[in-house]
């Protein structure tokens, strides 16, 4: 299964999700890409939009790799895999990097009315796709200290292992693509192209772009 861009993808996870339309959803993005898609998906099943801000921690000479997670709560999640071999140390200098990126980010998208509360609500948490899921997996531990009525991921497609990581920390999983050969989330995007501050702020205003 391939998407023309993020809209069609969101319009598909859309139909996937309509059981929720007039439950007032939450719906919360994860930036950038799944921002666009939670505007579209919120404007379907007649809800809200906010951004959930994670960021992921890279590992050392490496940061596009991640070792793990944190939330702007500065709550941080070590993946398995990186546990035993990186410093403490470490660890804590670079979730200061990324706070200050979440900071920066969450001042420049929501700089009045701060982070929509989802406690008590149908909460959907939406991607453009899951490869490792240690991004989602630190969203959904954030939001669930806040205690949604339900927690619900959303993405168009996703890995098997990302799957079955966050299966375990979810109420529901709606992934509409699990392909048995997976190298990156883009291959399964015709336009993939990357998602700018000023698209994001714009569908948090109200429009969306692809």
């Amino acid at each position: 299964m391939y998407f023309r861009d993020r809209i069609e993808a969101a319009e598909r996870l859309a139909e996937a999700l309509a059981g929720y339309r007039g439950r007032r959803p939450l719906v919360l993005g994860i930036p950038r890409g799944g921002v666009v898609m939670a505007r579209v998906i919120a404007d379907r099943l007649e809800g809200e939009v906010d951004v959930v801000l994670v960021h992921k921690l890279g590992a050392p000479g490496q940061p596009e790799v991640a070792i793990g997670a944190v939330d702007e709560d500065g709550n941080v999640s070590i993946a398995p895999h990186a546990r035993g071999w990186i410093s403490p140390r470490y660890v804590e200098e670079e979730k200061q990097r990324q706070l200050a990126e979440l900071r920066r980010r969450r001042a420049r998208y929501t700089p009045q009315s701060g982070p929509a509360d989802p406690r008590g609500r149908v909460t959907i948490v939406v991607d453009d796709g899951l490869a490792t899921g240690a991004t989602m997996k630190a969203a959904l531990a954030a939001l669930r200290r806040k205690e949604p009525q339900e927690l619900v991921v959303a993405v168009p497609v996703s890995s098997a292992e990302a799957l079955a990581e966050v299966r375990s920390q979810a109420d529901r999983v709606v992934c509409l693509h699990v392909p048995d050969f997976f190298m990156a989330v883009g291959q399964f995007y015709q336009d993939f192209r990357q998602v700018s501050d000023e698209e994001v702020v714009a569908a948090l205003q109200g429009g969306h772009s692809s």
